[in-house]
This record gives C-alpha cells, sequence and structure tokens, in this order.
C-alpha cells in the first residue's frame, strides 16, 4: 500500500481507530501527522531527485575512474616496454 503523503498517513491511522475513540479522531491525527513528521524529520533522507543527481554525478565519476585507469595501463604498458628495449639494446653493446 502506497501513501501519497504523511497526511494521508496520519489520516489513514486515524480512520483505523476504534469507533469509541471516533470523537478525538481529528486530534489523533494530528498527533499522529506531528509524530510521523518528527520520525522522519529525525532520519538523514534525501529527496528523489538529489539521490538521482548524486547518482549521476558517481556514474561520470566512475566512467572517468575507469579512462584514467586505462591511461595509466596503456602507459605503464609503455614504460614496460621501454624498459625492455633498453635493456636488449644493453645486453647486444655487451
Amino acid at each position: 500500500m502506497a501513501f501519497e503523503s504523511i497526511d494521508e498517513l496520519a489520516r489513514r491511522l486515524a480512520d483505523s481507530v476504534p469507533q469509541g475513540l471516533r470523537s478525538v479522531k481529528d486530534d489523533l491525527e494530528k498527533n499522529f501527522r506531528s509524530v510521523l513528521n518528527s520520525g522522519l524529520g529525525k532520519l538523514d533522507l534525501v529527496t528523489r531527485e538529489e539521490f538521482e543527481v548524486q547518482e549521476a554525478v558517481l556514474a561520470r565519476t566512475r566512467q572517468k575512474l575507469e579512462a584514467l585507469e586505462e591511461r595509466l595501463q596503456t602507459i605503464e604498458a609503455k614504460k614496460a616496454t621501454t624498459k625492455k628495449k633498453k635493456k636488449k639494446a644493453s645486453a647486444k653493446k655487451k
């Protein structure tokens, strides 16, 4: 069951109160709303939009990291090849 908002959840909770307590339904709904807002406020939540922005930033960062790793491997491979050539040239001179 998906709730549209805290207000909707508070209303549903107040509606679920036994018939004998219906006279205090409005007060209960306000209290439910307050408790829900307070409880959710203590959680360190972000909006969906903020989450999606950070997800996109992470994806771009991951792509850049992968590109840098590839460049580093290429540089290291060239360096290793250069060292081997120098060793062979040095060995031929002896």
